[in-house]
């Protein structure tokens, strides 16, 4: 299988910038394209407990995201035209429709490793985007 669309889930963790750093590379002996995939949570719930109108933190979280990708993309040095994706909503989800619509060849995701009751408590982004990626999937895990 070749790999010429890579898709590297970021977020604002060190394990994401460890992953993009580990992905960015791959692509690059891979002579492969790069997107960069960001998701924040559904900000509509959050809203109303803080005083700021849904519409206003979705826009605010929006501006951050795009925020996000500037730092990335100058931090890996990757050209202006690599493809982004900045959703809304459950970020394994996101994340796999990402990689359908571009369509990517793999997905390049960090995770902390958690397990036990801190993982059923809090899920795993990168599980369920290996349980329902249409590509294979690299976990990069935290460094030692």
């Amino acid at each position: 299988m070749a790999f010429r669309h890579i898709l590297i889930a970021i977020d604002d963790s060190p394990i994401a910038a460890r992953a993009a750093e580990i992905g960015v590379d791959l692509a690059r002996s891979l002579k492969a394209e790069v997107a960069l995939v960001h998701v924040y949570g559904a900000p509509a719930s959050y809203g109303t407990e803080i005083g700021v109108p849904p519409g206003e933190l979705a826009a605010l979280a929006a501006s951050e995201g795009k925020k996000l990708m500037a730092r990335f993309r100058k931090r890996l040095s990757l050209p202006a035209p690599a493809l982004e994706f900045v959703a809304t909503g459950v970020p394994s989800i996101e994340i796999v429709k990402a990689a359908n619509d571009w369509p990517a060849d793999l997905i390049v995701i960090g995770s902390h490793g958690r397990g036990g009751v801190r993982r059923v408590l809090l899920g795993s982004v990168a599980e369920g985007v290996m349980r329902h990626a249409p590509c294979p999937v690299l976990v990069v895990g935290a460094e030692d």
